[in-house]
């Protein structure tokens, strides 16, 4: 047995990084051994001595429109890094997120070098839309990683390569768990002060799209419930742009910057108003009521949205396999009925009761045994054995 592992792996969101960093850390507890670590990560994995190949941003897309922009520059640094792989000769490859260009790296990869195990953490989401990429994966990717419990299935349903239910890196997250406590104390989430949250996205170009309506729903809600409180927790490096969005809001929320101003608002929060996302599953983990709504960009809306085939983009609809949360999408995102909705949760009453019995029902759904970095963990080890 080697003294020393080394592991490529590409994050290619943020999120992804807290999830790497995770995995690597309960790798080297699992084994024993130090690791190193080549590819590309954020902050997250920096911290576990990846010296990232290139910056996390060059790869955290969203949207058809931004891939076909950057083209060019995606195709220059999937034939870097993965010659870069090839050359150094790791133990495995992990990919986390961005499949329009981890995948491509994978494929590469194996063509290169066909002994190199390729683990992917995080399933494209085949269960929505292209789900012929299921069956692709299988002659690049040696097993998934999966966060949401009925993923297994559908992989297997799809014949794409075997997968494992690691659970959902929230299950296990101390502010989310400090906050679900909490509420558990207020007897049944009882409104207290009448507080909304606002998330508009982590995205500049998501924000713009919503920034008018959210304002606008503001002022609607402002006039029957004048002593609302609203918060909107915001990343320093959209912080400047997204407070020029607002100047023009006629109601001003409360910005909030990082982390942990992030949590301690949705420790305080008793409604939210959310770009449809991750950030409803945390809602609700968290047990806050919610409405979400989405505008995609045009190019997604002649080429993505036609092809998805799920019944509801809420990520706790789909777990639930139920209609929990209230959508808006597209045109049919107006302040009127965004308003109308969250004044359903924001008087204790039966919508709001309904609501958080789902949130329940999800989090014992996705309940897992351990966090899910030590699963992630050993689902890889039997790669690393080999």
């Amino acid at each position: 047995m080697k003294s020393r592992l080394k592991i490529a792996i590409i994050a290619g969101e943020e999120s992804g990084d807290q999830l790497g960093a995770d995995l690597i850390s309960a790798l080297r507890c699992k084994t024993g051994r130090n690791i190193d670590l080549i590819g590309v990560g954020g902050v997250h994995l920096a911290n576990n001595h990846l010296k990232s190949f290139f910056d996390l941003n060059e790869i955290t897309l969203m949207g058809l429109g931004d891939v076909l922009k950057r083209l060019p520059r995606l195709i220059f640094l999937v034939r870097k890094i993965s010659a870069f792989i090839v050359r150094e000769k790791p133990d495995c490859l992990i990919i986390i997120d961005s499949p329009d260009f981890t995948h491509r790296v994978a494929r590469r990869v194996r063509q290169l070098d066909p002994n190199i195990p390729i683990i992917k953490y995080i399933a494209p989401s085949v269960w929505a839309w292209r789900s012929k990429r299921a069956k692709a994966m299988r002659a690049f990717i040696d097993h998934v990683l999966v966060i949401l419990p009925f993923e297994v299935v559908v992989m297997r349903k799809l014949q794409g390569p075997p997968a494992t239910y690691v659970g959902h890196r929230l299950l296990s997250y101390p502010p989310l768990l400090n906050i679900r406590l909490k509420r558990i104390k207020k007897l049944n989430n009882i409104i207290q002060r009448q507080t909304l949250l606002l998330l508009p996205g982590s995205r500049y170009f998501e924000i713009v799209r919503l920034a008018p309506v959210f304002g606008a729903v503001i002022k609607e809600l402002v006039e029957k419930f004048p002593k609302l409180i609203v918060i909107l927790p915001t990343l320093p490096k959209i912080e400047i742009k997204l407070r020029k969005l607002i100047t023009e809001w006629p109601i001003k929320p409360l910005v909030v910057v990082g982390e942990d101003k992030k949590w301690a608002a949705f420790a305080k929060a008793d409604v939210a108003l959310a770009a449809s996302g991750t950030v409803s599953l945390e809602l609700a983990l968290c047990g806050i009521p919610m409405v979400l709504a989405y505008k995609a960009d045009w190019l997604s809306k002649i080429f993505i949205i036609p092809k998805i085939k799920t019944w509801s983009a809420a990520l706790p609809n789909i777990i639930a396999d139920e209609p929990i949360v209230p959508e808006y999408f597209n045109e049919f995102v107006c302040p009127g009925a965004l308003a109308r909705q969250i004044e359903r949760y924001l008087i204790q009453g039966p919508a709001r009761t309904a609501q958080l019995e789902g949130f329940k029902n999800i989090a014992d759904i996705m309940h897992t045994d351990k966090p899910s970095g030590e699963l992630a963990a050993e689902a890889i080890l039997p790669f690393l054995e080999k």
